[in-house]
């Protein structure tokens, strides 16, 4: 997530920025980088939803092994930033910005500076900022390290059917937010939102009989949709104009997604807090004075979902991961009451 910086202007589309550094961390190190445990950290930003991935899928199965390492949700002109560390540096990597991991490896690589990132900690070069890829990996690649009851969020027999559902959310959904946030034309302003809300009413009938995205246990796909929903009425709904109608006032998603965020794993990895000071007060174009609203009121996250009258079994034969260590629990600013 690159803030301001991902967007183009004038009346063309929107374009996400791809990633530049796609190498990958493997079983077998092919790409040179093989998994290792206590090797590579994990940086993050809880603001972004592409980095929330991440964070969900770690703490699913892998925080043993993989350490992450949390940048302040406010960027200046140099990006991602260990401000919310004693000394501004990370404790682990020694540094100050994540760009001085990027430059370790590349000096000035284009594409900016990005979270998710995976960091060499022995060399404190940067591995990868495929943000795509990272998760999909630590599913498939990490698996030899998985801590014991981890789930299979990317089970081979489903893989195509869970690839094609994840396509559609990111083209309409994911990425569809920010397609509309940053328009700077209404005919694509319009034009987002309206593919936006028709995927989402879409993904609530699929949703209405069944309480995963595919099969019965959480998936890849699963994650992938939580981390925009999660953000929808907080951000989206308002900064970005995705206001057709709130999450809330959709019985099925607003169900779903409280059905999630009551998961271990998910809900314990958000930070609203961190959530709306990134989006109204780095995204200048769009909020010029930074005023962080208020609202809304999170209480609701909380309530009965009923959900678990569609069956399903969240984390298929597997467990659920304990509780959050203490160095990495959201404040309780960042957390539903």
């Amino acid at each position: 997530m690159r803030g301001d910086g991902n967007r183009s202007y004038g009346h063309r589309t929107f374009t996400r920025s791809k990633s530049h550094f796609t190498d990958r961390i493997t079983s077998d190190g092919r790409d040179g980088w093989p998994v290792e445990a206590g090797r590579y950290r994990l940086v993050v930003s809880r603001a972004c939803p592409w980095a929330g991935r991440a964070v969900i899928s770690r703490r699913l199965g892998l925080e043993d092994v993989l350490s992450m390492a949390v940048a302040d949700p406010v960027q200046d002109d140099r990006s991602w930033r260990f401000t919310l560390d004693p000394g501004g540096r990370d404790p682990v990597l020694g540094i100050r910005l994540l760009s001085e991991a990027y430059d370790r490896r590349e000096t000035d690589a284009p594409g900016g500076v990005s979270v998710p990132s995976v960091v060499d900690v022995p060399s404190g070069q940067l591995v990868t900022n495929d943000f795509q890829r990272i998760t999909l990996d630590l599913a498939t690649e990490w698996t030899a390290l998985h801590r014991a009851g981890a789930p299979d969020l990317y089970p081979a027999g489903l893989r195509e059917e869970i690839d094609e559902v994840m396509a559609e959310v990111y083209e309409d959904v994911n990425n569809g937010v920010y397609r509309a946030g940053f328009a700077t034309h209404q005919a694509q302003y319009e034009e987002a939102c309206a593919a936006l809300f028709r995927r989402l009413e879409l993904l609530a009938a699929r949703l209405a009989g069944q309480r995963y995205l595919v099969g019965d246990t959480i998936t890849e796909a699963d994650i992938r949709l939580f981390t925009t929903l999660v953000r929808f009425d907080a951000v989206y709904h308002g900064h970005f104009k995705c206001n057709r109608w709130k999450l809330a006032e959709n019985p099925v998603l607003w169900a779903y997604a409280r059905d999630l965020f009551q998961t271990p794993g998910f809900g314990d990895t958000v930070d609203f807090d961190h959530i709306k000071r990134h989006y109204y007060q780095v995204h200048t174009g769009i909020n010029p004075t930074g005023i962080v609203p208020l609202g809304p009121d999170l209480a609701g996250w909380l309530t009965p979902h009923h959900r678990e009258r569609l069956g399903g079994r969240p984390f298929g034969d597997g467990t659920p991961p304990g509780p959050v260590p203490p160095g990495e629990r959201v404040a309780p600013r960042g957390r539903p009451a």
